[in-house]
């Protein structure tokens, strides 16, 4: 009994021995820092399988992938132009020799028959061949060329079939702070660039600056910060989901980041009518003039609407009896404005159509009618 009661004393003296230890090394300083870094761990082990920090990345991907997928969709449609032009010595008797090629700007294909939009300023050389080059490498000669000029468009033929389309979107439901994507051949030696924005605003009238230098005035252009380089001309703008909003004319003078594009809405009438005569048919009235914008009304005292500045012999315009220095202010009710130019309107009409002007002469309001008649091949080429 004795033996047993030793054993037992030592046995509850080791008890209390652990529980005085447990104490102190549970609420020591020590003790407390271990525990409080195993709890630590143990949360971040945790947040390993609900972590926070991934869901910011997988919509740093999903932006990512929109631009991807609208590349990898648009990318086969879109062309670089390239020209070659003979070198000739008069004072030689040497034939002619081709020159190298060089790429001078960008198109789209919008029929699988070997159709190509580009801007005219880009193929406007006389005494060029052109060419355009698919991004896998494949080279077609351009057999025709359509001029529409007054839009700063045309229309290239190449003799393919099968080939891949741009689809095209609307530009009138465009939006500021959209995203825009451009694809050009860059400088004309960077095919198939990719260059991202947004669209910064609209129905911006300017006088741009095209590939080659040359300038131009558009009235109712998009504006993007997407990178347009010399080169870009004639290359598509797009919206996320890969449909063309606008026709890229490259810079303005003296610009950084600002870019415009011809909306394709502008486009569309031009293609129709091509793909129904198989030539560009452009309703038109026979002025030359100018918007008036509403700075320009308040400090003139006039009207808002187009200033006549010239009106063409034997035009729709002179046989309604429209003057020099007449303000068109309406066309079918319709007010026209920075927003909504002159040409714009008439472009939604056909060749035939029968239009009512409101125009103001000297202050006293006109209302004449005026029979839409098709272009001259002079204006168009």
């Amino acid at each position: 009994m004795q033996h047993k009661r030793k054993i037992i004393g030592i046995l509850s003296l080791l008890f209390f021995i652990g529980i005085i230890a447990y104490s102190q090394y549970r609420f020591s300083p020590v003790g407390f820092d271990i525990v409080t870094r195993l709890k630590m761990y143990k949360e971040l082990l945790s947040g390993f399988r609900e972590p926070a920090a991934p869901i910011v990345r997988q919509s740093i991907v999903e932006e990512e992938s929109t631009t991807i997928d609208v590349v990898t969709k648009v990318s086969p449609a879109v062309v670089s132009v390239v020209v070659s032009t003979l070198n000739y010595d008069p004072f030689s008797d040497l034939p002619p020799e081709q020159s190298q090629e060089e790429g001078i700007g960008t198109g789209f294909i919008v029929a699988a028959n070997g159709l190509i939009v580009t801007n005219s300023h880009v193929v406007n050389s006389v005494d060029g061949e052109y060419s355009v080059v698919l991004s896998t490498g494949t080279t077609y000669k351009v057999s025709r060329v359509h001029f529409d000029e007054q839009s700063d468009l045309a229309i290239l033929e190449v003799d393919a079939r099968g080939l891949p389309v741009v689809e095209l979107g609307d530009s009138d439901s465009v939006r500021v702070g959209q995203k825009a994507i451009a694809i050009g051949n860059a400088l004309g030696r960077f095919s198939n660039t990719v260059t991202v924005g947004v669209v910064s605003g609209v129905a911006r009238g300017l006088t741009a600056v095209g590939g080659l230098g040359e300038s131009k005035t558009y009235e109712n252009a998009l504006q993007t910060d997407a990178a347009l380089n010399p080169g870009n001309s004639g290359g598509p703008l797009l919206n996320s989901a890969g449909q063309v909003i606008g026709i890229n004319v490259a810079t303005t003078r003296g610009a950084d980041n600002i870019g415009f594009a011809i909306p394709v809405n502008t486009l569309k009438p031009i293609l129709d009518s091509f793909l129904k005569e198989g030539r560009i048919v452009r309703p038109y009235i026979g002025v030359v003039y100018s918007i008036i914008t509403p700075e320009v009304a308040k400090l003139r005292d006039f009207p808002q609407g187009a200033y006549v500045s010239r009106v063409l012999p034997n035009s729709p315009a002179a046989k309604a009896a429209i003057r020099r220095s007449d303000i068109i202010i309406e066309v079918d009710g319709k007010a026209i404005t920075v927003e909504n130019s002159l040409a714009e309107a008439i472009s939604e009409k056909k060749v035939g159509d029968l239009l009512a002007f409101t125009i103001d002469r000297n202050g006293t309001v006109l209302d004449v009618d005026v029979i839409l008649a098709e272009a001259p091949d002079t204006l168009l080429k």
